[in-house]
């Protein structure tokens, strides 16, 4: 099974060598890494060239853009840089990101679940986080979503969806998607992948609103915008969170901004949502 990996990467001097290493070290090898260096003032592009002497099958791609970390778009924008360099080869595509550590046997036992069903469209390892010396789960994970910073896709899967938005929200709407197409969604618990920077830990405040404004473009309507935004709030520990969420679901809505999806997938994904949410109470 041929897996192409995408690496999107901006001032991630700390961590590239460690990603790199952990995927050189796979039982079952990537047949191609591209690594996309975003506009980054560090170490990055020396430490990746010096790493492709080596490893053939890794490649480099430098491109310039806002220094920004806007959550969704620049990531986005960065994997597709490295996506358009890479032929259709593949049979599983990968967004990684360029601060994580995977066992060895990581693209050896996705391979497994892809082979074992062919209607599995994505499937990952858990993100663990350091804490006092410790790894443990980091709190946004759920068994049944697949974390952004490990997104892996089945071939036809990836275009069923339409391949990633480059909107916040990217990485819940793939998912939703992927449902609607009928792929199924795996997490294999006994994959724990080392999370070396916890999620949002750059997001600079321009951002603030674009969780909401996600909410609005994926036609969740008011009601299960204002469910996700008091849980994912409560989960960060953060009611400002909570107000600037639901700020920017109006924003969006007083613009009229673009949806992500159309009516009817906007329907699936409602009547998805609050079957989760009925779920809960029983």
């Amino acid at each position: 099974m041929n897996f192409y990996i995408v690496i999107p990467a901006h001032n991630e001097a700390d961590s590239i060598l460690l990603t790199l290493e952990s995927l050189a070290n796979q039982t079952l090898l990537p047949k191609k890494v591209v690594v996309v260096n975003d506009n980054s003032t560090d170490e990055t592009q020396n430490i990746v060239s010096n790493f492709r002497k080596n490893y053939p099958w890794v490649s480099l791609i430098n491109v310039k853009s806002s220094n920004k970390h806007l959550p969704g778009s620049k990531i986005i924008n960065a994997f597709y840089k490295g996506y358009e360099d890479l032929d259709c080869d593949y049979d599983v595509i990968c967004k990684f990101d360029a601060d994580l550590i995977f066992p060895e046997n990581y693209l050896e036992r996705l391979a497994f679940h892809y082979n074992n069903n062919p209607k599995l469209g994505m499937v990952a390892g858990f993100c663990y986080i350091e804490k006092n010396d410790q790894w443990v789960l980091e709190n946004l994970t759920r068994k049944d979503h697949i974390r952004g910073a490990l997104k892996a896709y089945r071939k036809a899967c990836f275009q069923d969806i339409g391949k990633l938005k480059t909107s916040m929200g990217w990485d819940t709407i793939d998912e939703l998607l992927a449902k609607y197409h009928n792929w199924d969604i795996q997490t294999d618990e006994s994959l724990h992948v080392k999370h070396l920077k916890p999620t949002g830990i750059s997001y600079n405040k321009a951002a603030k609103h674009l969780q909401g404004e996600a909410m609005y473009k994926m036609r969740y309507g008011f009601t299960i915008t204002l469910i996700s935004a008091l849980k994912l709030a409560y989960k960060k520990k953060s009611f400002s969170l909570f107000k600037d969420y639901i700020a920017g679901f109006f924003k969006a809505k007083r613009n009229k901004t673009d949806y992500l999806v159309s009516e009817e997938e906007g329907k699936f994904i409602r009547r998805l949502r609050w079957k989760g949410v009925l779920n809960k109470f029983h």
